[in-house]
């Protein structure tokens, strides 16, 4: 039963830096229902990226229509969420294993007219989003499919029985997948019960990108929640 609308959002990490408001532009003209947009200190996990300046520079040269989907992969999320959601943030999504006060920073995001998502890494079991995500804290939950950090990491299958478990407990919320996804692994995760594909080298690095994500969306829209119980 198709409860939730099927949405594609290409992540800027696996863009064309030096021609990003072109690459980024290219997504939307080929159908994007968002763009998602990785953040990384360095601290939290191995790797840096983006930071507010760029989430400003996107909402300026893009307009203010463009659903800016933002993944906080930081140590203190609670910090940096309101210059985030000031520089254009749509959605802020940070970790349940983040060093935090995670309900109060939710909270605050959603204080500040944003969306709060919760993200939950490979290894992290659902039961420590339950009460969030019964409680109605959330807007939507993001399961990682690879170990945050880098792009162009293969797909963990042993996430999809999660992405079914937390699907069971709401049937209309959110549920978006990140690393990994492309025409093979995004209908297994939509099977599962996610209905937001994050996708980044499989989209940018697509000879059609709009075909891809075309593609991809029925796939998942053909395939979503077949493998629930």
């Amino acid at each position: 039963m198709k409860t939730v609308p099927m949405k594609v959002m290409p992540s800027i990490l696996a863009a064309d830096m030096a021609n990003l408001e072109k690459d980024c532009r290219r997504a939307l003209d080929a159908g994007a229902d968002g763009l998602h947009v990785d953040v990384m200190d360095g601290h939290f996990v191995p790797n840096l990226s983006m930071g507010p300046a760029v989430v400003e520079a996107l909402r300026h040269s893009l307009g203010p229509d463009v659903h800016l989907h933002v993944h906080l992969m930081i140590t203190r999320p609670d910090r940096y969420a309101e210059p985030f959601i000031k520089a254009g943030a749509d959605t802020v999504l940070i970790h349940i294993e983040s060093p935090c006060d995670v309900p109060e920073t939710l909270r605050q995001i959603r204080a500040m007219n944003a969306r709060a998502g919760i993200t939950v890494n490979p290894e992290t079991a659902a039961h420590t989003i339950r009460d969030l995500v019964t409680e109605g804290r959330v807007d939507e939950i993001l399961c990682m499919t690879v170990h945050p950090g880098f792009g162009g990491q293969s797909f963990i299958a042993e996430v999809l029985p999660k992405i079914a478990e937390i699907r069971a407990w709401d049937g209309a919320i959110d549920i978006s997948v990140d690393g990994g996804i492309d025409r093979i692994s995004a209908p297994q995760a939509a099977a599962a019960g996610a209905n937001v594909m994050l996708a980044g080298t499989s989209l940018f690095h697509a000879k059609h990108i709009q075909q891809e994500m075309t593609d991809m969306r029925a796939d998942c829209l053909a395939q979503y929640g077949t493998s629930r119980p």
